[in-house]
């Protein structure tokens, strides 16, 4: 895989467009010593009518929310930065791709109480790949309950997407892959179910769909997606509460969800296979396409490629075409 740094493109920050080799910052970055930042991630997608933007007026509203709860000052409102975002995927020809609208400090200080700092916003876009390997996505995720507890409310700001909140899923990720697993289930500071490393958690049980309240996890912009999905096309009643780990263990179905991850069968967790996807070995078997869990991603796949007839056509506001 090609190094992030070593390619060519054009990169946006503060109104501006870099040369992608060119894009630096200083090393005394405030950001880079204290994690004090926010950011996003927003896919594009390649259909029929052309490249669209995949609901990035809420993930734009969500950064600017985020910045908000940080107290940090923004120069730039949702209607430059979706055009920023516009504009990286046609300077640098991406179809289908991943884009990173990122709120950072500068470098003027350093410190708990640093004055005068300079607030930056860059946007980055690049093809993601695959987000998890194939054999994984096609017999669903074998996971592990993390040791490292989610965030508490009076601990972090859980409805901001900051970058420091990210090493508490990095460390519980990487505890798990170490593990031999692919994903990590972390609770809350009481012992619920959150979420996954950077993902929503569902679960399916006799015909109702289950998901964690919003307390210690990110609102994410996916998992409100499915919840309207399901409710409105599916028919399926939705609950948001409080889950335990065990509920899990027993239910039908279960996945996650995310803006890089979409939607991922979760077939195990600690050893115990769930439901309708016990038993897959390998990607000869994968999850049956009958389940509530392909039918969605079906679902879900038709939505974000604009393939919006047969009743979906109400969708078409949660595209933003990349070309006028």
């Amino acid at each position: 895989m090609t190094p992030l740094y070593d390619r060519d493109g054009w990169l946006w920050l503060d109104g501006e467009w870099l040369p992608w080799r060119e894009a630096t910052t200083h090393l005394l970055t405030h950001s880079l010593h204290y994690g004090m930042g926010c950011f996003e991630g927003v896919r594009a997608y390649a259909g029929a009518s052309g490249t669209q933007l995949f609901r990035v007026a809420e993930h734009t509203r969500r950064l600017l929310d985020s910045a908000h709860i940080l107290d940090i000052p923004l120069a730039f409102d949702a209607e430059a930065l979706i055009e920023a975002q516009r504009q990286c995927l046609i300077r640098n020809g991406l179809q289908d791709a991943y884009l990173k609208p990122t709120v950072f400090l500068g470098a003027e200080g350093l410190g708990l109480r640093a004055k005068g700092l300079t607030t930056h916003v860059m946007v980055a876009a690049w093809d993601l790949g695959a987000y998890i390997s194939p054999e994984a996505a096609a017999i669903g995720l074998r996971a592990i309950t993390s040791s490292w507890a989610r965030h508490h409310v009076n601990v972090s700001a859980c409805r901001a997407k900051t970058n420091g909140n990210y090493v508490n899923s990095i460390m519980a990720l990487n505890s798990a892959v170490k593990a031999g697993f692919d994903e990590t289930l972390m609770l809350d500071t009481e012992g619920y179910v959150a979420e996954a490393s950077a993902a929503n958690v569902f679960l399916l049980r006799d015909g109702v769909l289950h998901t964690p309240q919003t307390t210690s996890c990110l609102q994410g912009i996916t998992r409100d997606s499915v919840i309207r999905l399901a409710r409105d096309v599916m028919g399926v009643e939705v609950v948001e509460r409080r889950i335990t780990r065990d509920e899990v263990y027993t239910a039908d179905e279960a996945f996650v969800t995310g803006t890089a991850a979409e939607i991922l069968p979760l077939r195990e967790l600690d050893g115990r296979h769930i439901g309708a996807l016990v038993g897959a070995p390998s990607p000869s078997h994968p999850i049956d396409e009958s389940s509530f869990t392909a039918r969605l991603q079906a679902l879900y796949r038709r939505v974000t490629r604009g393939e919006l007839g047969d009743g979906l056509e109400g969708y078409a506001e949660w595209l933003t075409p990349v070309k006028a």
